[in-house]
């Protein structure tokens, strides 16, 4: 848990820095103006589309049936924005990763990491499809859990578990990618991958703090790529230590 705090501490410190500053905000408010934007021109569409989904159910027709209309508007518009919220989120983390996250881990890795070598494990090709393979699973995942949103199970704990999925798939491979070789890249995945978990779910935690919600998607850059590099560095450390000899007794 002490390289998770540290790794959240450390992004914090970084975010303060001017450079960093420039890049926070504008991937929410972009994915915010694009998605509201959408919204506005093509609300009473995606209704519609709902609409006529939702009333081919056995369930929603009964309920009309039986003078329970109402219903359906309600679980329609429930159900814009709960498809509309992790849109906006998924395109702002994506803007973050496939666009800010070089000069992120340029950024840290010059100032924290300056002797750690680059092997270059990773390629353009690799984030891309890193960041298509996370997006479509978490969109899969919030579109099967859809019924339990709409009946209130588990609604406090599903945004935050399905957030620190996507946070962790879609930022540890560019994290890596530069500094670490593939085989470096798999070791720390597979001895790292729940503490990954646990440190995407502090920072979907973020998402529910009003204004600071806006800097997340560079934060969660700034934290994965603290955390990364300073296993890779770890890593590269237990690699060069010596083997103890071997007892002839």
């Amino acid at each position: 848990m002490k390289d998770i705090l540290q790794a959240f501490g450390r992004a914090f410190r970084s975010m303060l820095h001017p450079r960093m500053l420039a890049l926070t905000i504008w991937p929410m408010l972009v994915a915010l103006a694009a998605w509201l934007g959408l919204a506005w021109f093509y609300w009473d569409t995606w209704a519609q589309w709902l609409s006529a989904m939702l009333a081919a159910s056995d369930v929603v027709g009964w309920l009309q049936q039986h003078g329970f209309s109402g219903v359906l508007r309600y679980s329609v518009w429930v159900l814009q924005w709960l498809l509309l919220v992790p849109l906006i989120l998924i395109t702002a983390l994506l803007i973050a990763a496939l666009v800010e996250m070089p000069l992120i881990v340029s950024f840290i890795a010059a100032r924290d990491y300056p002797a750690l070598e680059r092997r270059r494990g990773g390629t353009v090709a690799g984030s891309v499809v890193n960041a298509l393979v996370a997006v479509l699973v978490f969109a899969a995942l919030w579109v099967v859990t859809l019924p339990l949103w709409l009946t209130g199970v588990l609604v406090p704990v599903l945004p935050v578990v399905l957030s620190a999925y996507l946070n962790q798939r879609l930022f540890r491979y560019d994290a890596l990618s530069d500094h670490a070789s593939a085989e470096e890249y798999r070791a720390i995945r597979e001895s790292s991958w729940g503490r990954m978990y646990v440190l995407g779910a502090l920072l979907a935690l973020l998402y529910y703090v009003p204004l600071f919600n806006l800097m997340v998607p560079v934060l969660s850059g700034l934290a994965f790529t603290h955390f990364g590099l300073a296993e890779l560095a770890r890593l590269r450390r237990v690699n060069k230590l010596p083997s103890p000899p071997i007892s002839t007794s």
